[in-house]
């Protein structure tokens, strides 16, 4: 998994509460056996329109977030299904970090054994990077999780509250494998030492 220690990209605001996970990406594309090529699957039924052309309405289809890495969410953002396939349309569309007041708690779990970063600041506070997203020309947010910090350069500087596991897979770029091949050592020590177990002892019969 790719490390996230300091990432400042293009941030666009998506103004909706209880986005789901069926939103994100919708069941019709969670046939495909692959966990990459989501992308452009991502908020399918509000990007396109019923004939296939992209919606303009829809904010990710303006020009100027073309690039966006940063994603402004409402609340409770990934609620629904536990569906892993939400966090890598995110992924795949190019987004690493995820800025809301709250989110479904599977849906961010999904999301840091992805190298996404979920970060949670006050109502108040996303709206006003919501409103600098809208008003400033090619507007940036850094976040800096070794000094836990969310930034631009207009002034904005928070802390973040982040679980330091979280923290430290996402720093070090580690998912679930990884962290298991942490333990190699003592993986091969248990192996080596099981050939000699009597396994008949265990059983009940």
């Amino acid at each position: 998994m790719q490390p996230l220690r300091v990432h400042t990209g293009l941030a666009v605001m998506l103004e909706r509460p209880n986005v789901d996970t069926d939103q994100i990406i919708t069941k019709q594309f969670l046939k495909r056996i692959e966990r990459s090529g989501y992308g452009k699957f991502l908020f399918y039924d509000w990007r396109y329109l019923q004939d296939g052309k992209p919606n303009p309405s829809f904010i990710l289809n303006e020009p100027r977030y073309a690039c966006a890495t940063v994603l402004l969410a409402g609340r409770n953002f990934g609620c629904g299904s536990s569906r892993e396939h939400a966090v890598w349309a995110l992924t795949d569309y190019g987004f690493r970090v995820i800025i809301a007041h709250s989110f479904a708690d599977i849906f961010a779990n999904n999301c840091m054994k992805n190298g996404t970063a979920t970060i949670v600041l006050s109502e108040t506070q996303v709206a006003e990077l919501m409103r600098r997203a809208q008003q400033i020309p090619n507007y940036q947010i850094t976040l800096d999780l070794e000094k836990k910090l969310v930034k631009d350069d207009n002034g904005f500087s928070e802390t973040v509250e982040m679980d330091e596991f979280r923290r430290n897979c996402l720093i070090n770029g580690l998912d679930d494998i990884e962290l298991t091949l942490h333990h190699e050592a003592d993986i091969a020590k248990f192996e080596a030492g099981r050939a000699g177990w009597q396994w008949s002892k265990f059983l009940p019969y």
